[in-house]
């Protein structure tokens, strides 16, 4: 059954006794220790978020709460550890590399104990008792803070990245965010430029890519390599492109020396690494091989893994700090490696905390995601870790343009590492809000954070900052940067041409629907007020295609069409609750099931048009016709045997397309292999109004398991739209997807 927050029992947390820990309490309460009870009792210290409502760990109330938070003070962490709170092979993995000894001193110590010596003693003293920190005792500390406690413990720890000021006090990095909704090399330069033009970019130039194609990723990978290379940068700032990581190894195998920094996305327990397509031998793996200057680069989340199904029964900041301790432990793999390798042990391994990336299931309101930040900055600096912040949300959170604004200022007192850097707050690509250059020139202001030295040395040279850190006439222009670029890869033609040549790049990648800030308002970090107004335009669009649905006659326009329905209960519950979206209702399922009995399997690829959260990207002139068209055509031409009729989705999420193959190929009659190809309108808020396509094809024996096929069975081709990818190529990548077996390893 699906449920929503509202029905899901809050935990209530009776009185406690004074000076009575978690465990006297149960043995009161219950009548002895229940792992259930106890998570949620964790759970129940945290402050409010929607993602621990949803599995029943949220308190019910400020006294429950505030009982919880009694109960967890008082008690010691020895008895935390010997009462493990799940295990697994990440956890294992992640405590083997705390110091025996230096854990077994804190164990007498009581929770509240620790938290108060975190707080009032020195950097030096405290980074001594991290060596014997858990990540779930971690967890525990920050449950016990307050936001302006842990803005306190923000600014006391750094743990700087080798040879740089990154993570170091007093300094602000960036990583840009290049991201471009087709993988234009020429979208990813311009922004580069865009970025160092504001004397942004000191951290890594790090692109989402649409595909994970090892050719087009490399074309990215090489694209950034040759301009780091022109400016001589290679080794002061690493590129990378954020493939999964298997893309990466084989982009280098092909390509040597085509990457410089690799990524991955990590969950907090292996279940949902699994959905990612790794685990924690396979990263070992990887991580023993970085020996170079650049090691790893890691991004984490709040509510990832319970919103993809392995919540195991704890709350959001527990998986959360166990993604850290993954990421130390890996980071020592690679510092082992190094030494083994003749250099030194420091290795340059950085973490992503990816905020509000998700939705409103996790959190909705800018006080959440101000809290998540501020958590999650505290949690990752105590695992010892150089930890980055994406202060974002998505266009379906109670989060605005100007609330983000609002957050910055609130989380940066705690000096993470680095923000990410956009040339507005408006992702082209992922089509969420994150923070723009302008907002770093912003902070650099109001708080005087600093830029890496050896960049700022480059900006100053680059001519867009003067010797006084002031802007010159070339500050906010990329067209300025671009002339520096070719003047530095040996171009001899005027200024004039090489000027006009990037006023041609710039129109062309503003005509792909990227942004390209140029200039700034009355103060050098206001965005530009054109800028600002077409962003502003766009965002409002965002909201309208969240709530859009498709028209009562849709069914007929795609006829031969069966219309099926999840167990959303309209769209307010689809938007705010998504596994309700996720899920078929049964008068669908029986609907399919009598579909599936007439064909006798006949059929091996399913078609699956979803609303998503963006109708309109379906109902666009131009957008969904071509592509079925040349869909079908490329199907029948190569062998494949699509239904006539297409499966329409009402207030569908991608994984009531998995719902649909286990109905339609999961029987007795059903073909060897079978595919669902779900058509699905995504990305609200980048101006193209852009449709998804998930690729699945399986054999029928996998289908026939009922929630087993999830997104790590599935390859995904994005940004379709006639504006960005053109449906008809995207169709034609279907079927190639399809020709390949259409799974790939990541999510």
């Amino acid at each position: 059954m699906i449920t929503t927050a509202s029905a899901i029992a809050a935990v209530s947390v009776e009185a406690d006794r004074a000076g009575e820990d978690l465990f006297a309490w149960l043995d009161r309460v219950h009548g002895g220790f229940d792992a259930a009870k106890y998570r949620q009792v964790l759970g129940a210290a945290n402050p409010f978020k929607e993602g621990d409502a949803l599995q029943g760990l949220a308190a019910a109330d400020d006294r429950s709460r505030e009982s919880a938070r009694r109960l967890l003070a008082h008690t010691t962490i020895g008895a935390l550890l010997a009462h493990p709170i799940f295990q697994d092979e990440v956890v294992a993995f992640a405590d083997a590399c705390v110091e025996v000894d230096a854990r077994r001193a804190l164990e007498p110590w009581k929770m509240g104990q620790l938290v108060r010596f975190l707080l009032d003693r020195s950097e030096d003293e405290v980074k001594a008792v991290m060596r014997g920190l858990t990540s779930d005792v971690i967890a525990c500390v920050v449950k016990l803070m307050s936001n302006d406690e842990l803005i306190a413990m923000g600014r006391k720890v750094f743990n700087r990245l080798p040879g740089s000021n990154i993570g170091a006090r007093g300094y602000l990095g960036a990583r840009i965010q290049p991201n471009s909704p087709t993988d234009a090399p020429e979208d990813i330069v311009m922004q580069v430029f865009d970025g160092w033009s504001y004397a942004v970019g000191d951290v890594v130039l790090g692109t989402n890519p649409v595909s994970s194609d090892v050719d087009r990723v490399a074309a990215i990978e090489l694209a950034l390599q040759e301009v780091l290379a022109a400016f001589d940068l290679e080794q002061l700032v690493p590129h990378c492109v954020l493939a999964h990581i298997d893309v990466q190894a084989k982009v280098e195998t092909r390509f040597p020396g085509s990457t410089a920094l690799w990524f991955q996305s990590l969950g907090g327990v292996a279940d949902a690494n699994a959905v990612f397509g790794i685990d924690v031998g396979r990263m070992a793996a990887y991580a023993a091989t970085r020996t170079g200057p650049f090691g790893m680069y890691f991004e984490t989340g709040q509510g990832a893994d319970a919103t993809n199904g392995h919540g195991k029964g704890f709350d959001m900041v527990i998986h959360e700090s166990r993604k850290y301790g993954f990421a130390r432990a890996l980071k020592a793999v690679i510092a082992e490696a190094r030494v083994g390798a003749g250099h030194a042990a420091e290795p340059w391994v950085h973490v992503n905390d990816v905020a509000g990336f998700i939705g409103p299931e996790v959190f909705r309101t800018k006080e959440q995601l101000v809290r998540v930040c501020l958590e999650d900055t505290v949690m990752g600096k105590l695992h010892g870790l150089t930890i980055g912040l994406d202060i974002c949300s998505t266009l379906h959170m109670d989060v605005s343009l100007d609330d983000l604004g609002w957050c910055i200022e609130q989380v940066m007192p705690a000096n993470p590492a680095y923000l990410m850097a956009l040339p507005t707050r408006n992702d082209p690509m992922l089509s969420y809000l994150t923070t723009a250059f302008q907002d770093h020139v912003h902070v650099r202001a109001r708080f005087g954070y600093k830029v890496d030295d050896l960049m700022w040395t480059f900006f100053r040279r680059l001519g867009v900052i003067d010797d006084e850190g002031r802007p010159t006439e070339h500050f906010g222009d990329p067209a300025w940067v671009y002339l520096q670029y070719r003047r530095a890869a040996g171009d001899t033609r005027t200024d004039t041409e090489i000027l006009e040549e990037a006023q041609a790049r710039i129109a062309r990648v503003r005509g792909r629907g990227v942004f390209i800030a140029t200039g700034h308002g009355a103060q050098p970090w206001d965005v530009e007020p054109a800028l600002d107004q077409q962003v502003r335009l766009l965002y409002e669009d965002a909201k309208r295609c969240i709530h859009a649905q498709l028209p009562a006659t849709f069914p007929i326009m795609l006829a031969p069409a069966v219309a099926v329905e999840t167990r959303s209960s309209d769209r307010h519950d689809y938007v705010l609750h998504p596994p309700t979206g996720e899920a078929l209702a049964e008068a669908s399922l029986v609907t399919l099931r009598e579909l599936r009995d007439s064909r006798a399997g006949r059929c091996d690829v399913q078609i699956v048009v979803t609303d998503g959260l963006n109708a309109p990207a379906l109902t666009d002139e131009g957008h969904l016709a071509p592509y079925l068209e040349e869909l079908r055509r490329a199907l029948v031409q190569h062998g494949f045997h699509p239904a006539p009729e297409i499966v329409i989705v009402s207030n569908g999420r991608v994984r009531a397309g998995y719902r649909i193959g286990e109905t339609l190929f999961g029987g007795p009659s059903a073909p060897e292999s079978a595919a669902v190809v779900n058509v699905i309108g995504e990305r609200p808020g980048n101006g193209h109004h852009t449709f998804s396509v998930y690729v699945t094809r399986l054999r029928a024996h996998v289908w026939s398991h009922p929630g087993l096929v999830d997104h790590n069975h599935t390859a995904v081709i994005s940004n379709v739209a006639d504006t960005a990818l053109h449906p008809v190529v995207a169709a034609q990548q279907t079927v190639a997807l399809l020709m390949g077996n259409g799974h790939s390893n990541h999510s």
